[in-house]
């Protein structure tokens, strides 16, 4: 980690000692802030409030920012490779082009995000909320979304290869030309999907719900 006048030494201190309920600590509260190619890799921002800031081309590799706000955030380009987004506000917020390879969204709000071209492979997206998010031509290679909710989310080309999506929700996705090569959908839901080119070599349909309104 690499301090600077937006994110000093001093509060990322009291932040930690926030984290640790010391009356002397402070939460971390930067919204807004400029933090373009900032180095935030393996630290500790859990709970930080980083809404709407400027993360473009930020490194935060193995940060742990469980329960943190980052709603309308931009993080274009940013490696988050095996970052921890546990429970985190990521609502609106810009994930472009970035690397979350092996990361932890675990009941992530998503909702309205753009991922698109983004790099999700191995992430685990438990119980996630990306309804209405925009994950075209996404990779999600081995990743994790056992109950999450897809209504209404773009998976245009998206490669679900190898992923799991047993009781997801996708009521209304855009599936149209995604890769779900051996990918489980065991209980998933996809009333309403437009599955126009899509492919389901060896998939797992077991138990899988798919009809349209009349």
């Amino acid at each position: 980690m690499k301090f600077n006048k937006v994110l000093t030494k001093k509060m990322y201190n009291d932040h930690q000692l926030w984290l640790e309920d010391d009356p002397k600590g402070k939460r971390l509260d930067l919204p807004g802030a400029d933090l373009r190619d900032a180095d935030l890799s393996g630290v500790n921002l859990s709970h930080a409030n980083l809404a709407r800031a400027n993360l473009n081309s930020a490194k935060l590799t193995d940060t742990n920012l469980t329960d943190a706000n980052l709603y309308g955030a931009d993080l274009y380009w940013a490696n988050l490779k095996r970052a921890n987004f546990t429970k985190a506000n990521l609502s609106n917020a810009i994930f472009t082009d970035t690397n979350l390879e092996g990361a932890k969204l675990i009941e992530a709000n998503l909702f309205n995000t753009d991922l698109e071209d983004a790099n999700l492979n191995k992430a685990n997206l438990t119980s996630a909320n990306l309804s209405h998010a925009n994950l075209e031509n996404a990779k999600l290679v081995g990743a994790n979304l056992t109950g999450a909710n897809l209504t209404d989310t773009d998976l245009w080309r998206v490669d679900l290869t190898d992923a799991n999506l047993t009781d997801a929700y996708l009521v209304g996705a855009n599936l149209t030309d995604a890769n779900l090569t051996r990918a489980d959908l065991t209980h998933a839901n996809l009333t309403d999907v437009n599955l126009n080119g899509v492919n389901l070599t060896d998939a797992n349909l077991d138990s899988l719900r798919v009809w349209c309104d009349p």
